[in-house]
């Protein structure tokens, strides 16, 4: 019996042994497989384990098609194929998935930044793209209501009774008395000639028009000589000559030139007044050559002097100068305004503002402030979401008052960002530059800090190890400043950065100059975050100094 026990033992235990280590095989040393999915059949069929989805496993861990590779430098720059930039730097390929999708990097900012940044945006819109164009200008006496006061015959003056310069007067008024042996001849023959025709009022028909014409042509030779009718009609009255006869106003207004001097000999056709009727004057403006395409005839002008800021003189455009300045490369037009209280004066300076209204129908515009220029093209960055710019090209036309017109790039209603921009701009462009040394670095801030996009939804973070210096250390911000050698898994180089650490705690033992070994993760909010910091490894021969 003892034999027999001795098997029936010894199967026993190779029974435990085999069924123990199967056990064990199959909890700890066989990867798991994937579970079977059991697919609700119709009814009256048999539910069975789904035999096809081990190999749809596969298909569903292919990469998703691409697009098209753009430029690394944000540059409006695509291409069907892989293919390097000027500096070496590898295209980044767009996938038919990925956001955004259009050639432009989307420029993607956390709302503390936004806020930090004081971003703001405004809505493109259709609106009545006007100018306002202001040039100097100066007053000037209107041309048509200017008179001279010359002599049509040689004399003296013998009395002035318009004796200063600026002296306003009015039409008819005395200027000065004259005598002239011309008029005293002309005053007899026409006194010789009245007599004659009382005298021969019993004669022939003939002899009496004769005289007649004798008598109105020394009257008319009075007028000729700019004698007033007033002075002829008492010459009419009183049949008697006069040694001084009174030449008198032919305007109302002002004296602007008075060479005259009681008891000067004059010349015919010497200039004795020069008046000015400051009812109406004109303003000549300066207009720069490139804002004559914006102003035109029968334009409304707005008029400011700095002696009466408080005022505005409203104007109109009657005329353009046919001539340009070649040193100031302006051309002259002229403004006429009604001026009945005299505020404006001759030679005085003004500003004219021209407003005017580029098209007939409404433009498409943005505020000059959207608009950034690179010398080579023009870009604006439209909101597509909190946080999220992309940006745009677009091609402008007119500008006028603070706003642009947009011919091309963008439509109504698209906000655009108008305050920051240009600090947003950077952004972008850093962002595009990191970009070009890997996928893994999508944004960076001033000093370094690269960005990443979330994980996706249902996958665990991957853990990235790099080394480094620490530089500074935020105990509040419970943050840290490294510069850290090249991290292969996240293809990023050498750089200073800033990280935010998940845990304060790992702080307490740092200081500034420790070299450490850091653990990194990729958060939701497109940052990476310490999640774990050791000692750096002595080198070798060395000791790891604290």
């Amino acid at each position: 019996m003892k034999p027999m026990a001795r098997i029936l033992s010894t199967l026993v235990l190779v029974a435990a042994a085999l069924a123990g280590g199967y056990w064990w095989g199959a909890n700890h040393t066989a990867p798991a497989a994937p579970k079977a999915v059991v697919v609700k059949a119709a009814p009256g069929a048999a539910a069975e384990p789904a035999a096809a989805a081990p190999a749809a496993a596969p298909a569903a861990m292919e990469k998703p098609r691409i697009l098209y590779y753009r430029n690394p430098m944000g540059l409006p720059d695509t291409s069907p194929v892989p293919k390097k930039d000027q500096m070496g730097m590898d295209y980044i390929a767009v996938y038919a998935d990925t956001e955004p999708a259009s050639a432009a990097p989307m420029v993607k900012l956390s709302l503390d930044k936004v806020q930090k940044l004081g971003v703001k945006t405004e809505a493109a819109a259709l609106r009545d793209l006007r100018s306002t164009i202001i040039a100097v200008a100066t007053v000037q006496a209107n041309e048509r209501l200017l008179s001279t006061v010359t002599s049509k015959f040689d004399g003296w003056i013998q009395r002035l009774y318009v004796n200063t310069t600026g002296q306003a007067v009015r039409l008819g008024e005395p200027l000065m008395d004259v005598y002239s042996p011309d008029l005293i001849a002309a005053q007899q023959e026409y006194l010789i000639a009245k007599k004659g025709v009382k005298t021969l009022a019993g004669g022939s028909a003939e002899v009496q028009a004769s005289m007649q014409r004798l008598m109105d042509s020394a009257l008319q030779r009075l007028r000729n000589w700019d004698i007033s009718e007033t002075e002829l009609r008492r010459l009419e009255e009183d049949g008697k000559g006069r040694q001084y006869l009174t030449l008198r106003s032919p305007a109302n207004g002002v004296v602007l030139d008075k060479p005259s001097i009681q008891g000067k000999r004059f010349m015919a056709g010497e200039v004795l007044y020069q008046i000015a009727d400051l009812s109406s004057v004109w303003l000549l403006a300066e207009v720069f050559e490139r804002d004559l395409a914006h102003v035109g005839v029968g334009q409304s002008v707005q008029v400011k002097v700095d002696a009466y800021p408080e005022k505005v003189f409203a104007g109109k455009l009657t005329f353009i100068y046919p001539t340009l300045n070649n040193e100031t490369r302006t051309a002259k037009a002229r403004i006429e305004l009604a001026n009945p209280q005299a505020l404006l004066k001759p030679s005085m300076h003004a500003r004219a503002e021209f407003s005017s209204i580029h098209a007939l129908v409404h433009s498409l515009t943005v505020p000059d402030s959207a608009v950034l220029d690179t010398g080579t093209r023009q870009l604006v960055l439209v909101q597509r979401g909190e946080g999220k710019f992309e940006p745009r090209t677009v091609k402008l036309g007119a500008r006028g008052d603070g706003y642009v017109e947009v011919l091309q790039g963008i439509k109504a209603g698209e906000r655009v960002v108008v305050s920051a921009n240009f600090l947003i701009d950077a952004e972008s462009n850093l962002k595009a530059a990191f970009s070009g040394f890997g996928n893994g670095a999508e944004g960076a801030t001033a000093k370094g800090e690269i960005k990443a996009g979330a994980p996706g939804a249902g996958t665990s973070p991957v853990t990235h190890r790099g080394e480094g210096t620490v530089e500074a250390i935020d105990l509040t911000g419970a943050g840290v400043t490294l510069a850290h050698g090249a991290i292969a898994s996240l293809k990023w180089p050498p750089m200073t950065m800033d990280f935010k650490v998940k845990d304060k705690k790992l702080l307490r033992a740092l200081k500034p100059g420790q070299k450490i070994a850091f653990d990194l993760v990729g958060e939701p909010g497109g940052e990476y975050t310490i999640v774990g910091i050791q000692a750096a490894a002595p080198a070798a021969g060395g000791r790891e100094g604290r």
